[in-house]
């Protein structure tokens, strides 16, 4: 049977000096972030995933958002390659955890930039966002590491956030959802959700109806229990400083088998 595991790296030290790009720059309380953290991996097992630890890179300070260094589909790894310099350190713990999980491994090269926020899978389609962190070589890398596999990726155009993740995510059902004043097309998805609160763009699936989301997003966590989801919600204020969401802080693996 596949297991289901979710990636995750503990805060570093240096957390606060995160990069921000597109919001206004609020100290982030590193204490308080790391017993979000906490807590945001405990939902993760309560709700039946495995978490497996990326050994800390306390130098990186971005690099309690996992999710950026790599791309999963089906059994393949694609380590990413940061649109910001500075992020580039955070792939090699990560690489080491996905090959002992039994993966392949593929790798962004330069001149390709790909950031894994910007990747959002809905069944075998790959929309991914053309933006800050990543470019169009990254774009094709992609493509070609995964059309062969069976996906059918599509490029979304990403300005006005730092992710395409950080605008939109989809429901079990695949309908996307996201918060309009942040999305530069909304037209390309053709089932879509508009929530009233942009921390509601961002959901992880948990398994059957649950969706875990952040606590900043009161109101669409009431439009999701009237649509029969159960919202699992978490507190990620630390992070939500830095740019970050719910998504960010784990990959999910759902088609490994142990």
């Amino acid at each position: 049977m596949p297991s289901k595991k979710a990636l995750i790296r503990r805060p570093g030290p240096r957390l606060a000096e995160g990069l921000v790009t597109h919001i206004q720059r609020e100290k982030a309380d590193v204490e308080l972030a790391v017993r979000q953290w906490e807590a945001y991996a405990e939902a993760l097992r309560t709700h039946g995933w495995e978490t497996v630890e990326v050994d800390p890179a306390d130098d990186c300070p971005d690099s309690v958002f996992v999710e950026d260094t790599v791309v999963m589909y089906k059994n393949v790894a694609l380590l990413t390659r940061s649109g910001a310099e500075s992020r580039r350190e955070e792939t090699a713990g990560v690489e080491e955890v996905v090959a002992r999980l039994g993966c392949s491994v593929n790798w962004i090269w330069e001149p390709g930039t790909l950031d894994g926020g910007d990747v959002l899978k809905i069944g075998d389609t790959i929309h991914v966002g053309r933006g800050g962190r990543t470019n169009a070589a990254g774009v094709q890398q992609l493509r070609a590491a995964f059309e062969p596999l069976g996906a059918r990726v599509v490029a979304v155009p990403v300005s006005k956030v730092l992710h395409l993740k950080s605008a939109v995510t989809a429901l079990p059902d695949g309908t996307v959802i996201g918060h309009i004043p942040l999305m530069d097309t909304p037209s390309l998805f053709g089932r879509f959700l508009h929530v009233p609160e942009p921390s509601g763009s961002h959901v992880v699936l948990l398994g059957g109806n649950k969706l875990l989301m952040a606590a900043s997003a009161p109101k669409t966590a009431e439009l999701f229990t009237d649509l029969g989801y159960t919202p699992v919600v978490v507190d990620i204020s630390e992070f939500e400083k830095l740019e970050g969401c719910v998504t960010c802080l784990s990959v999910r693996l759902r088609e490994l088998y142990s």
